[in-house]
């Protein structure tokens, strides 16, 4: 069983390196063999799916990084249940190229091990963001 306090840390360590665009931080709290998912339509965003390992989650998340700034993350809700961790956050997303924002909620369902990420699924408006990038 995951401690409480540490596991909600190491999150909020990645929020913040996601934030500020520091990929390998964002990688070092998923386990080696951990994944990201990110939920939705492939026609609607070519993000969305599944990426495994250290290296497959450094090239995702660098393109993610270049792509979508996120800025004024709220975390709004964060309900630990042993090795699992749900987060329910507010975010701006900034389109880069473009500089266009829009105002988001995002929720993050989290499954550790050895006190690393090893599952991160996001549910996002992937809909929304597809729009920015129109």
């Amino acid at each position: 069983m995951a401690n409480r306090e540490d596991v909600l840390a190491l999150i909020r360590a990645a929020y913040a390196a996601r934030d500020g665009g520091d990929t390998d931080s964002v990688v070092s709290a998923f386990h080696p063999e951990g994944a990201f998912t990110l939920m939705g339509n492939k026609s609607a965003l070519e993000l969305t799916g599944t990426k495994q390992g250290h290296a497959t989650l450094r090239e995702a998340f660098r393109q993610f990084t270049e792509g979508f700034g996120f800025e004024g993350r709220e975390i709004l809700a964060e309900l630990v249940d042993g090795d699992r961790v749900a987060v329910h956050s507010r975010v701006t997303v900034r389109y880069n190229p473009t500089g266009k924002a829009v105002g988001t909620e995002i929720l993050d369902l989290f499954r550790f091990q050895d006190g690393k990420i090893v599952e991160l699924i996001e549910f996002a408006d992937t809909a929304q963001i597809k729009a920015m990038v129109s």
